[in-house]
């Protein structure tokens, strides 16, 4: 089961470093002919920076648009950024003191990633306008993600794994030293799968729309088309080319 692991976290790394590369070498390379940012938009470029990062941190279109979504939404990526920073004493060595404080609140934050979960499902549930847009895959994306926070909570006040041995594990597949796996915990194995699951399907999913929030033409781009000429770079070659 260690090997068997260790080739799948191999392939799912791959799957996710190369797939996130491209979508973003996509993102990157797609023309945007026209000024067209969602107004009211900033004038200057450090008006955008500012606007991005309120888009970033407080989602505040979203928060424009639907509160219920917006809190739901909120609640997870903010639980969901604390469990990712409470996981990296797993791959740190020695743990870093910021890791060390983030830890307890990283096990409520499973919990409030869970209730966040349950707020995005039930809206494409209940909601008509929400379910009538949804696809299998959106469920498919909102229940795997829950499994994972019920398994990995289930690992905390259930049946409690050999944290030291997880690490070892981990710390050895990043110096290609493989480690076994503890061998008395299935629940660990089952968590583990979902993550790997996960982590491969994700670029190529709607759960990758980070990156494509800093190259929507409607978010980055300064409201400056009288003061400025805007020039694709394609449509500037072809007119230097004539």
């Amino acid at each position: 089961m260690s090997v068997l692991f260790a080739v799948i976290f191999y392939v799912a790394a791959l799957c996710l470093v190369g797939g996130v590369g491209y979508r973003i070498y996509d993102y990157a390379r797609t023309p945007a002919p026209l000024v067209i940012p969602t107004t009211p938009a900033p004038t200057t470029g450090g008006g955008v920076a500012f606007r991005m990062f309120r888009e970033v941190v407080f989602f505040e279109s979203l928060f424009k648009g639907s509160l219920w979504t917006w809190a739901f939404g909120w609640i997870f990526h903010l639980s969901l950024a604390l469990v990712l920073m409470r996981h990296l004493r797993y791959f740190t060595q020695p743990v870093w003191s910021w890791v060390d404080m983030v830890q307890p609140f990283g096990i409520y934050a499973g919990l409030s990633m869970i209730l966040g979960l349950a707020g995005l499902w039930g809206r494409r549930i209940f909601v008509d306008r929400v379910r009538y847009i949804s696809t299998p895959s959106d469920h498919l994306m909102l229940g795997l993600l829950i499994l994972i926070a019920i398994s990995g909570l289930s690992m905390k006040f259930l049946d409690h794994v050999d944290v030291i041995g997880v690490k070892a594990f981990f710390m050895g597949l990043m110096v290609f030293d493989w480690q076994p796996l503890p061998t008395t915990n299935g629940i660990l194995y089952i968590h583990l799968s979902l993550v790997a699951a996960l982590m491969i399907i994700f670029p190529f999913s709607k759960l990758l729309h980070a990156p494509g929030l800093f190259f929507s033409p409607s978010r980055v781009m300064p409201d400056n088309p009288r003061e400025k000429r805007h020039v694709s770079p394609w449509a500037a070659k072809m007119e230097a080319e004539k």
